[in-house]
This record gives C-alpha cells, sequence and structure tokens, in this order.
C-alpha cells in the first residue's frame, strides 16, 4: 500500500467520506490520530478489493483505557480465561457462558477481556441480574425468545455487503418478530436498567411487514432457485408464474372461449417448432372463421391460424423463466437496498439482545451454582467469605464439597498476605480464584462466595506457572522475570497482585533473595497494591517480623505417619514444611528415589541452618560447612564402625521386598555396594 495512505489527512478525508459527519466527542483529533490513520488505512484497503459496501460500518470507537480493568497478556493466559496449555482444560468462559444466541456469545467474550470500573455500570448489571433471578417466568421467558433470534450482526452485514440470501432475509425477519415480546416484558418490568433496554429496542414494524408481504414465507436459500417473491407484489410477475406453472390450463381456456365465440366444436389449439402455438380448423368450418385470425398453413383437411393472442402468449411462455428470474432479482434487489436504510436501528437491535442474553446467562450461572451478589463500596479493601473457584468446583467429583477460604486484603494492616503450604495443597486455586472473583464481579456477575465486599479493582496481575519462549532465547526464569517486571514497573493503588513462587526458577539463595526484595518493594510501594503472595520458602515468613502490613498464612494440611492430608483450608500463620517428597511418592516415584530423597533431606535439615537469610556463613565458613556436608554424606573407606553399618541396616529395613522391582533391587544393591567401596 502506498505511503501516503498513512498521511492522517487523507485518512480523515477518507473516514469523513465514509461516515459523512464524524462524531468525536470528548477527544481531540490528536488524541485518536493513530486511530484515524488505521481506520482510514482499512476503509482504503476494502475499497481497492473491491469491498466497498460497508454501510454497516456505521461507527468508530476507541477502547477508552479508563473505563476498563487493565490487564495484560500474561494475566489472562495465566488465569485461563478462555485458553489454556492443556489440551483438555476447561477454561472460566467455559463455565460461564450459559449465552443462547451468537450475539451474545462474542459481547461475553468482550465483557471478560474488559471488566468495567464504573460502579455505576456494573451495579445496573447487578441489579438486572437480580431482577432476573427474583423474576424465573420473565427470564424463561425471554430466553424462549433469544432462542428464536439469528445472528442479527452478520445478517445486516450481509445487507449492506450485498450477499444476504432471500432465506437469511426471512431469518432477519423472524427475528424482529421474536424481539417484540422481548420489548414488552422489559417495558413491563420494574427495574429500570430492565425497563431502558426495553424501550431502547426498535420494533421495526415496516420493515418486518415489508419483508413479509414482499418474500414468501419459505423463501429459498438462493434467489435464482425462483420463488422468492410473494404472490400479489408484481403484476407482470404473477402473470409470467400463471404462464408458466398453468400454460396447459391457459391454452385450454382460450380453445374454449374461441371454440364458443365461432361455433366451431372442433377448434384445437397446438404447438411445432416452425409456427409456434396455433389454432388448427377442419375445411368443414373454414367459413367461421374470424376475419382477424390469420392463416399460417393449409392443410388437405384442414387450416391453421394465429392470432394476436396467441402470440403474445408465445412471447411471453417461451421467455417466461428468465424474464421470472430477472423481475426476483430486480424486485430482491431492491428490497435488501431498501432494508439497508434500517441497518443502524438493527444493530442496535442486536447489541440490546446481547446484553440482554448475558444478563440472563448470569442469572442462569448464578441460580445454578448459588452465587451472591458482590457489595461494591468506595475503599480499597477487599474481603471475600467462602470464595471459590468457578472452574475447579465444577470439576470434582460428585459429593464431593469444594473447601472455600476466606481473602481479606487493605492497605492499611493487611496488604501483602504470604501464603506457605505443601505441594498440592491449593496455594495457586486461591490465588487465581481471588482474581476470578474480582474479575466476574466487576463483569456485572454475581460470584461464587458466601459474601464479597469490595473496592473497584483498576488492574490485575499475575504471575503463576512455569513456561519458557524458547524461539525467543527466553528461559523459564526469564519468563518469569519478565512477568514480574511488568507487574513491578504497572502497579497502583487499586491494583490487585497474585505472585506465586516467585524465584525458583534459580538458586535457592538467589531465589530467596529475589522474592524477599520482591515483596518489600511492594510493601514499601507508595501504591500499596494488595497482594497475595505464595511461596515455598518458608524464610519469607519472617518478613511480618519487619514490615508490619504482610501477614503469614498457610494452606493447612494434616501430617499422618507415611502420607500427607491436604485440609485446602487458609490458615493464620506460616508453614515449616513443603511435603514435596509426599506429592512424589503420590504421583508414583519409584520408591528408591523416594527412600533417597529422605535420608538427604534429613542430612541437609541437620546440617542447614533454619535461618538462611540471617544466618548465611561467610565464604571461609561457608566453605567448612560444605566440607563438613560432605564427609557426612560420604563416609571413609577405613570408617567401617558402627555409623556405617547403621547407615547400611537403615537402607536395608526401609526397603520394601513386596513392591521394589528387580532393576531397583539391583540398583539398591549398587548402592550398598559403593557404601562400602567409596573412599
Amino acid at each position: 500500500m502506498e505511503d501516503w495512505i498513512y498521511k492522517e489527512d487523507y485518512a480523515f478525508e477518507i473516514l469523513t467520506k465514509h461516515f459523512q459527519t464524524i462524531s468525536l466527542k470528548g477527544f481531540g483529533i490528536e488524541d485518536l490520530k493513530e486511530g484515524i490513520i488505521a481506520s482510514g488505512a482499512i476503509l482504503y484497503y476494502l475499497s481497492e478489493t473491491q469491498h466497498n459496501r460497508v454501510q454497516h460500518i456505521t461507527a468508530i470507537q476507541r477502547i477508552a483505557e479508563d473505563a476498563y480493568v487493565w490487564m495484560d497478556r500474561f494475566t489472562i493466559r495465566n488465569l485461563e480465561l478462555y485458553h489454556s496449555y492443556n489440551p483438555n482444560a476447561v477454561t472460566l468462559l467455559d463455565v460461564i457462558d450459559k449465552t443462547l444466541s451468537p450475539m451474545g456469545g462474542r459481547l461475553l467474550k468482550r465483557w471478560l477481556a474488559l471488566p468495567l470500573k464504573d460502579s455505576n455500570k456494573i451495579r445496573s448489571r447487578h441489579q438486572v441480574v437480580s431482577y432476573l433471578q427474583e423474576n424465573q417466568e420473565v427470564l424463561r421467558k425471554i430466553q424462549h425468545q433469544i432462542k428464536q433470534i439469528s445472528d442479527l450482526e452478520r445478517l445486516i452485514s450481509k445487507i449492506a455487503a450485498g450477499k444476504v440470501s432471500p432465506r437469511e432475509v426471512v431469518y432477519l425477519k423472524e427475528s424482529l418478530d421474536a424481539i417484540i415480546p422481548i420489548k414488552t416484558l422489559a417495558l413491563e418490568s420494574p427495574q429500570e436498567a430492565v425497563k431502558i433496554i426495553g424501550d431502547s429496542l426498535h420494533s421495526c414494524d415496516l420493515l418486518r411487514e415489508k419483508i413479509k408481504t414482499t418474500l414468501n414465507q419459505d423463501a429459498p436459500v438462493a434467489i435464482a432457485k425462483g420463488n422468492a417473491i410473494a404472490k400479489g407484489v408484481h403484476a407482470e410477475l404473477d402473470d409470467l408464474r400463471a404462464i408458466s406453472t398453468s400454460g396447459k390450463e391457459f391454452l385450454d381456456g382460450i380453445e374454449k372461449r374461441e371454440s364458443q365465440l365461432t361455433g366451431i366444436s372442433s377448434l384445437k389449439i397446438s404447438f411445432n417448432n416452425v409456427f409456434g402455438y396455433y389454432i388448427e380448423v377442419r375445411n368443414l368450418h373454414k367459413d367461421k372463421v374470424p376475419e382477424e385470425w390469420i392463416r399460417k398453413q393449409t392443410l388437405v383437411n384442414a387450416e391453421r391460424y394465429i392470432t394476436e393472442e396467441l402470440k403474445e402468449y408465445e412471447t411471453k411462455i417461451l421467455g417466461a423463466e428468465e424474464k421470472i428470474h430477472k423481475i426476483e432479482a430486480e424486485l430482491f434487489e431492491q428490497l435488501v437496498a431498501w432494508i439497508a436504510t434500517y441497518i443502524k436501528p438493527v444493530q442496535l437491535n442486536a447489541n440490546l439482545v446481547a446484553q440482554l442474553d448475558c444478563l440472563c446467562s448470569f442469572t442462569q450461572l448464578a441460580t445454578e451454582n448459588k452465587y451472591i451478589c458482590p457489595e461494591l463500596d468506595e475503599t480499597f479493601e477487599l474481603d471475600i467469605k467462602n470464595g471459590r473457584h468457578p472452574v475447579i468446583e465444577k470439576q470434582l467429583a460428585v459429593g464431593m464439597p469444594y473447601i472455600a477460604n476466606d481473602v481479606f486484603l487493605d492497605r492499611e494492616t493487611q496488604q501483602l498476605i504470604m501464603i506457605t503450604g505443601p505441594n498440592m495443597s491449593g496455594k495457586s486455586a486461591i490465588l487465581r480464584q481471588t482474581a476470578l472473583i474480582v474479575l466476574l464481579a466487576q463483569m456485572g456477575s454475581f460470584v461464587p462466595a458466601e459474601s464479597v465486599r469490595m473496592g473497584i479493582i483498576d488492574k490485575i496481575f499475575t504471575r503463576v506457572g512455569a513456561s519458557d519462549n524458547i524461539s525467543m532465547g527466553e528461559s523459564t526464569f526469564m519468563v518469569e522475570m519478565n512477568e514480574t517486571a511488568s507487574i513491578l514497573n504497572n502497579i497502583s493503588d487499586r491494583s490487585l497482585v497474585l505472585l506465586d513462587e516467585i524465584g525458583r526458577g534459580t538458586s535457592t539463595y538467589d531465589g530467596i533473595s529475589i522474592a524477599w526484595a520482591i515483596a518489600e518493594f511492594l510493601h514499601e510501594h507508595p501504591s500499596a497494591p494488595k497482594t497475595l503472595f505464595a511461596t515455598h520458602y518458608h524464610e519469607l515468613n519472617e518478613m511480618s517480623g519487619s514490615l508490619p502490613r504482610i501477614q503469614n498464612y498457610n494452606v493447612a494440611v494434616k501430617e499422618l505417619k507415611e502420607t500427607v492430608l491436604f485440609i485446602r483450608k487458609l490458615v493464620k500463620g506460616g508453614s515449616a514444611h513443603s511435603f514435596g517428597i509426599h506429592v512424589a511418592k503420590m504421583a508414583g516415584m519409584p520408591q528408591i528415589v523416594i527412600l533417597k530423597a529422605q535420608k538427604i533431606l534429613k542430612k541437609l535439615e541437620k546440617n542447614h541452618s533454619s535461618d538462611m537469610l540471617n544466618g548465611i556463613k561467610s565464604k571461609k565458613e561457608g566453605s567448612s560447612l560444605k566440607g563438613e556436608q560432605e564427609e557426612q554424606m560420604q563416609m571413609s573407606f577405613f570408617n567401617l564402625d558402627d555409623p556405617l553399618l547403621e547407615e547400611i541396616k537403615e537402607e536395608i529395613l526401609n526397603l520394601d521386598i513386596n513392591t521394589v522391582t528387580p532393576v531397583e533391587a539391583l540398583m539398591k544393591l549398587n548402592e550398598l555396594k559403593r557404601m562400602l567401596t567409596r573412599k
């Protein structure tokens, strides 16, 4: 495309040609400079590629950043709103989408990507959901009518492009018919927001009547198939159809009439390729033939004549099919051009039906899953009582209850919650459900909780999961740091930050140092963003002693003799264990690996300082500690006294002969041999 198309003046000229008058209310030309250039370039491209029938593009507008919750691509990916890395995973959209129309489905996706920040608009949606929940009969009637409505947005765009079929125009009419009961129900509602929707719906009476009287109810999928235009619309078309479909009856009528008028009982009308249609009269009755008949052929026993009426009929019937198609095509094209004047009202109806469809979807979701209406206020607090993860609770086995959890965050007393606990205990679920509850609330939906009181959140950040970007040369840890850097550089006083396992992609000391510094940065930042910080670094629990707005919580477990029971309840206080080896055992790790891991863990816990951050030794002391650990981990060949024998004894006693495989048995034997031979 030529460079000059990107010039602002030319782009603006293209827009003004298309829209005639452009309303940029509230914005100056400079504010929309890039948008004007881009829009003008798109319209120019369409015109150059012969897509110049774009009357359905009736306005341009920008997405006002201040009106919607800000989420970066990492957050949308990490929360699995639309897609998941796991092929069989269920996303949030899968759970909440109860829409019944294509327009509603598309709008719900937009609402999910752009939650509102205007509390009045959010409350308006909540009020509609509350009204529909309290009036189930109204809900059912509206949903029944929505099911009858086709994709109005696409139908009207086909009208504008002239690519619509007769049957689709009938669908348009039937869809508009289905809107009338919705309009009536909405206008009868005492709920103001519903009444406004009803008042805004356009009945399109003239449009519906025009389509009804112009097209047959069973119009074909293509105009070329014929019989699209209704009877009585065009007189010539009706005549041609009569000729085409009832030619024999028409000729029989002429024959009967002429026989009566002339008294020639043996008169008959026939056809051949030379003369076309003719009247044949036996010589016996030649004297009765009217003067206006024209003789065309003389036979031995008869004469053949033609009349003006027969010639006209012949002309009509021979070109009837072609003329029928031409007239129907012209009438249909005129109808489509006339319907195009209703683009804006139909688009408005489509948008309003989509909104109602989404709100009905929220209502059904709330009713089926016992969601509650969140309470919005002007504070900076987030108070969730017995919150649940909307996706996970739907995937649990029948009869298995979801363990709900409370979360409270503010900017004065509990700004950052440090969550510790074992693997598989549910830390990530608590983080994600908090974000999803906020997201649903500000979409206008009810939420899965016992109660929710919250101030408006303007940005949601999440850093969870592990992934790399090999094609861009970014390791797992680099991706983690990129996402975290994006968070720290964009936080605000109404942000919600969810961090999971920060620093795990590097060495222990590096990871703890980075995690500590990030948590301290968030605590000391002037914005004081509300933060949930899940970690396996138990040393971070010590931060609450020096930083007052950091509070320690852990996901409770019950440690049994040889396993661990996950309680999945968030409780006050830090955790001192991760139980990673228990999780490895649950995953089916070979027993020999589990036993070795337990042995190494015991030695590390015995020799490793419990106060890692404040008790890191000097380089010299660190070397000494390393030497001591190595000495304990590898005993001298000549030291064959009780410690080595005890270690071998413990290895043999802990070995379950009934479950060990032959390969594992050989590996264990080889390990015992190494213990006896190493120096």
